[in-house]
């Protein structure tokens, strides 16, 4: 993201804004950067409530700081500048904003401050969607978590937003040495996070589910809605790996993950009555799943689990309660 490619009319007339106070006309012109930078926050702090406060805190800053916008840098630059400056500080606020050791061997770390991203509240720019999917599938952001904030924050300005090491080195405030050594190492923990994934993630990458996910998605909700659990078993690879945040614990492989949904429940009395849709949060295939108990009448909104896929094998699941989440615009009833 170049200035001299987005640079243009906003920049002269968010100025003459901010010299006038026109309260009006500054939130029209900041608004239309909102989804890109809550997204962006997203991926800073993995956690949507999260993003949308610091998005408003974003806008509040910028208020705050209009008067020393010159226009010599794009207006979108400037709004992730103070954007990722209030995420660092949030950060530094929160030393518990870490992943946590997982309590079985092998099972890495957990992050239980995790929330997923419902993809209708992603940027429908042609720019933002041009950034590859992998960026905002869970694996990426939980890789994420694992980076110091500003090793974080480095990674993110220039692998991802593509901005050239002097303009992320002028936003972190620190020398180009420094954000490139940031860089380097945030690359190679990202590597050891990521060992089976691609790592060029300025290159697009579809957004299109494949007839492989589709069709493992549509025998996957089959399963479940019949309390198969060999159907469910046989979908899965073997070293699944199950978490479900914000609860602890991290399940590897697929038959400790099918143990510990059984004596959640399901399957049994209460638990046996499902019926769940497809969506997609984090540009990642997802199942919906509502329960009807013996006294109501509807199919109540329970969880979603949304799955990493992997040559027609569920690889991951991540599950997470629904009913808390209004902001994944799920129907509560079916």
């Amino acid at each position: 993201m170049t200035d001299a490619r987005l640079q243009g009319g906003d920049e002269a007339t968010f100025i003459a804004a901010a010299r006038t106070d026109d309260t009006a006309l500054f939130a029209l012109l900041t608004e239309r950067h909102r989804r890109a930078l809550q997204v962006h926050c997203y991926r800073m702090l993995a956690n949507y409530d999260d993003a949308q406060d610091l998005t408003q805190e974003t806008f509040l800053r910028a208020w705050n700081k209009r008067e020393s916008f010159d226009g010599r840098a794009a207006l979108r630059t400037w709004l992730y500048r103070i954007a990722t400056n209030a995420c660092l500080d949030f950060l530094e606020k929160r030393n518990h904003r870490t992943p946590l050791p997982a309590e079985l061997p092998g099972a890495g770390s957990e992050v239980r401050y995790l929330q997923p991203y419902p993809d209708r509240m992603l940027p429908d720019d042609p720019y933002e969607s041009a950034v590859a999917r992998e960026t905002i599938e869970l694996a990426f952001i939980v890789a994420v978590q694992h980076l110091p904030p500003r090793q974080r924050a480095a990674l993110i300005l220039r692998d991802v937003l593509g901005w050239p090491a002097a303009t992320a080195a002028d936003a972190l405030e620190l020398s180009v040495a420094s954000v490139t050594s940031a860089l380097q190492r945030a690359r190679v923990t990202m590597r050891e996070q990521l060992p089976d994934r691609r790592l060029d993630w300025r290159t697009p990458a579809t957004h299109d589910l494949s007839d492989d996910e589709r069709a493992t998605v549509k025998a996957w909700v089959d399963a479940h809605e019949r309390n198969d659990l060999d159907g469910l078993l046989a979908l899965m690879r073997e070293d699944l790996r199950f978490a479900m945040p914000p609860d602890p614990g991290v399940w590897v492989t697929a038959r400790s993950a099918l143990d510990a949904w059984v004596s959640g429940g399901f399957g049994g009395p209460g638990y046996d009555d499902w019926r769940c849709i497809v969506t997609t949060v984090n540009r990642m295939p997802a199942v919906v799943e509502y329960l009807r108990t013996p006294d109501h009448p509807e199919y109540l909104l329970f969880a979603i689990d949304v799955l990493h896929i992997v040559d027609g094998k569920v690889a991951e699941v991540t599950g997470f309660l629904a009913a808390d989440k209004p902001w994944l615009g799920l129907p509560p009833t079916l």
